[in-house]
């Protein structure tokens, strides 16, 4: 097995306090700067799961990288620079406690609720007679409450945000447009790999001066769920799953070994070659999702590399 980083205890140059999310370990600095580092960590159902996958947060971390560089134009974001493989830096914004999910797709929560007879999803009818992983009409916007510690998110209307002022209605405006706007290019990024972009979540925040900007990550397989192209019609008429790219092939092995998160249930054994082939699959994502090769990391000392990455950066900048 690989080395991998799930844990970090850094303590890099004006650093003033540190928060420890499911799988982004933030380090905020002097200056309003952030440090964001990308563990290996695996969540899913909101569960951490106890082994960490070789390589995944270079993976998000990269993917994350090329997709801000490519919507850049649409809406502004929070990165400065990648000093390293599993890190990124930028500006400290005041997040919005909203995720902004949009989905172009009856699939994974959205199709699960479908299933379990419901018909409204955060605020927004859902046409009848839809099969799972159908197109919708046009995309959806259902937004989740951020949830504290570890906590479930959890769907929100539009309409609550605004009444119980989660977000102004001036604000929300602007942050669905831009999560349309993402989508769309998200979209055609995902058409050029022959990839459908089913479902994404992005979310924002605000500098001091007042700006919206995209934070956190985006279209990576942790944050969307991508079809392929090739065979979905075919798929779909015979009632066929489709082929999909992103971590919901985790959450699928974790339901067959009876865990969904829910109080009670114990995380199952991943097995040496299980965490391989996961990490194996986040590589296949990598490179279907970027067109280009991975190229692995030397991960011999990960924490030592990081640091002595982070600190000459920050000696220079």
């Amino acid at each position: 097995m690989s080395n991998t980083i799930i844990k970090t205890n850094f303590n890099f140059p004006g650093q003033k306090s540190v928060y420890k999310g499911k799988v982004r370990d933030v380090y905020s600095l002097e200056n309003d700067r952030l440090v964001m580092i990308a563990s290996d960590r695996l969540s899913a159902f909101d569960v951490v799961m106890p082994k960490g996958i070789p390589y995944k947060g270079q993976i998000l971390n990269q993917i994350a990288t090329k997709m801000m560089g490519k919507t850049s134009d649409i809406v502004s974001n929070w990165l400065e620079a990648t000093p390293d493989p599993n890190v990124a830096i930028g500006k400290k914004c005041e997040p919005f406690k909203v995720e902004m999910v949009i989905r172009g797709y009856m699939s994974g929560h959205a199709a699960r609720e479908y299933k379990a007879g419901k018909r409204q999803l955060c605020g927004v009818a859902l046409p009848e007679g839809m099969k799972e992983n159908d197109k919708f009409p046009e995309p959806i916007i259902t937004p989740a409450t951020k949830a504290e510690h570890g906590d479930h998110d959890e769907d929100i209307s539009k309409e609550d945000i605004i009444k119980k002022g989660i977000v102004t209605e001036a604000d929300y405006k602007k942050l669905e447009e831009y999560t349309r706007n993402l989508f769309e290019r998200g979209t055609e990024i995902a058409a050029k790999q022959d990839l459908i972009l089913v479902d994404t979540k992005y979310e924002f925040g605000k500098t001091p001066e007042g700006e919206i900007v995209l934070i956190d990550e985006i279209h990576t397989p942790d944050s969307s769920r991508y079809f392929y192209k090739k065979g979905y019609v075919e798929r779909q008429e015979k009632g066929e799953a489709q082929k999909q790219l992103s971590k919901e092939f985790v959450r699928q092995w974790l339901i067959s070994h009876g865990f969904q998160g829910q109080e009670g249930q114990k995380v199952p054994e991943m097995s040496d070659e299980y965490i391989e082939s996961v990490s194996e699959r986040y590589i296949e994502l990598y490179e279907n999702i970027t067109g280009e090769k991975f190229k692995k990391a030397d991960v011999s000392n990960i924490e030592q590399r990081i640091k002595k990455n982070v600190e000459d950066y920050l000696h220079k900048h």
